[in-house]
C-alpha cells in the first residue's frame, strides 16, 4: 500500500469541491435526494474555527474531511471547545486501506490544536462502514443534533479529543 498523505486544503479548492461532490453523490445513492442538505459555509472550515483536508495515495486524491466549530440550530456557537466532523469521504477504490482512519486522526489533531476538546458528528444508518469506524476508534452515541436530529435513521456520535499543547 502507498503512503497516505493528508494535506490541509481550502474547502473551495477545486479538488475539495470534486471530492465533496463525490461524497454527496454517495450519500444521495444511499438516502436519495442531494445526499446531505445540512447548511455548510466554506468559511466555517477556515482556521482557527475549522479545517479541511484532502487525502492522497500517491498523486491521487482519494478522500476528504473537515471540521467546523459546532453551532446550535440558530447558528450561534454552542461552545468554542466542540468541533463537528463534516464531509468525511473516501473514494471506493481507496476504502479498506486505512485512509478514513488516517483522515479522522488528522481532523481530530487539527481541532485539538485549535483548542477543541470534543468532536461530534452525525451520520445515518445506511453508512455501516462509517459507523463501524467511529465505534472502533472510541466514538459513542450521543443525543441526536443538527440538521437531521429529528429524522429516522440518524446516528450521532461524539468523543473527547486528546489535548495538544504547544512545546
Amino acid at each position: 500500500m502507498s503512503d497516505i498523505d493528508i494535506r490541509p486544503t481550502r474547502f473551495l479548492a477545486p479538488i475539495s469541491q470534486n471530492l465533496v461532490a463525490e461524497a454527496l453523490a454517495d450519500l444521495g445513492a444511499r438516502y436519495g435526494g442531494s445526499g446531505d442538505d445540512t447548511p455548510v459555509e466554506a468559511m466555517e472550515f477556515d482556521p482557527p474555527d475549522g479545517g479541511f483536508f484532502v487525502a492522497y495515495l500517491g498523486d491521487d486524491p482519494v478522500g476528504c474531511a473537515g471540521w467546523r466549530s459546532h453551532t446550535d440550530g440558530d447558528g450561534s456557537l454552542v461552545a468554542s471547545v466542540v468541533a463537528e466532523l463534516k464531509r468525511m469521504y473516501v473514494a471506493p477504490q481507496a476504502r479498506g486501506l486505512g485512509v478514513a482512519t488516517a483522515m479522522l486522526a488528522a481532523v481530530e489533531q487539527s481541532a485539538a490544536r485549535y483548542g477543541r476538546t470534543r468532536m461530534i458528528l452525525e451520520c445515518g444508518f445506511r453508512q455501516p462502514e462509517a459507523i463501524a469506524l467511529y465505534e472502533k476508534v472510541g466514538y459513542a452515541r450521543i443525543p441526536d443534533f443538527g440538521f437531521y436530529r429529528d429524522k429516522p435513521g440518524v446516528r450521532s456520535y461524539g468523543r473527547n479529543l486528546v489535548r495538544i499543547t504547544s512545546a
